[in-house]
């Protein structure tokens, strides 16, 4: 076994493990204010983060924090790894992930989803699973919390052709608050459906907010060429061409 393989093998090891302690240990959690449970949340995610850097030798940085919000917004962002999933939350102050209605149905993991509030969307629902989502965070921005949705609904590999949904521009057009695009190469260091971690640097940069009022073909097509356009740099930077 190689060197590589044997690193991302312990790794893999440990952040499950890990995973499953703080689903049962942290169960009580269920229990607390959702506040706690949002801190509890972001520990976990450091701690995973940590693990990543010590084992896999695999380091994060973020660059744009002058843009990321602070209060109601709504952020939209390559998708290319499970390592977004959870290494973006610790970012946020209060964030709202939106995710498939499936990972719901997972024991603890997806009561946790739901302590959290997190936007849960039934894919197979068409319409009005898009109308369910949107008021789920309409409610979550009233709040003054961060909705955060992957455009393209699934991870994509790097460099991969982008195939954005009408979900984060529904969100757009009722939520009447900025949306912060996002870009990642996390696809080159974990791989989807891949279990090796590779080490080097994992960068995610915020840009710029789009503020509300676009139409919706301004704002879509704006928000992918921000994104694709930022996700291709930060690839080829990383040596990965990015056709």
């Amino acid at each position: 076994m190689s060197m590589l393989a044997f690193r991302s093998l312990l790794f893999n090891l440990v952040f499950y493990l890990n995973l499953v302690v703080f689903l049962v240990l942290g169960f009580w959690y269920m229990f607390t204010p959702r506040k706690w449970s949002m801190w509890a949340l972001k520990q976990w995610a450091r701690a995973s983060l940590w693990w990543l850097k010590v084992i896999a030798g695999t380091r994060m940085e973020v660059r744009g924090r002058e843009h990321i919000p602070q209060g109601a917004a709504l952020l939209a962002g390559k998708h290319q790894s499970f390592w977004d999933i959870f290494a973006l939350l610790p970012l946020l102050a209060d964030p709202a992930l939106v995710l498939k209605k499936e990972l719901t149905y997972i024991p603890l993991f997806g009561w946790f989803c739901l302590k959290f509030r997190m936007i849960a969307v039934d894919r197979s629902a068409g319409t009005a699973a898009l109308r369910k989502m949107a008021a789920d965070a309409k409610q979550a921005v009233s709040e003054g919390r961060q909705v955060m949705i992957f455009p393209e609904g699934t991870r994509s590999a790097p460099g991969a052709a982008p195939d954005y949904k009408p979900g984060a521009a529904a969100l757009y057009m009722q939520m009447d608050v900025p949306c912060t695009p996002f870009a990642l190469n996390s696809g080159l260091y974990w791989p989807r459906r891949k279990f090796i971690r590779r080490p080097g640097t994992i960068v995610v940069e915020f840009l710029p907010a789009i503020e509300p009022g676009l139409d919706r073909r301004a704002f879509m097509t704006r928000l992918q060429d921000e994104i694709e356009t930022a996700t291709q740099r930060l690839l080829r930077e990383a040596g990965h061409d990015a056709k």
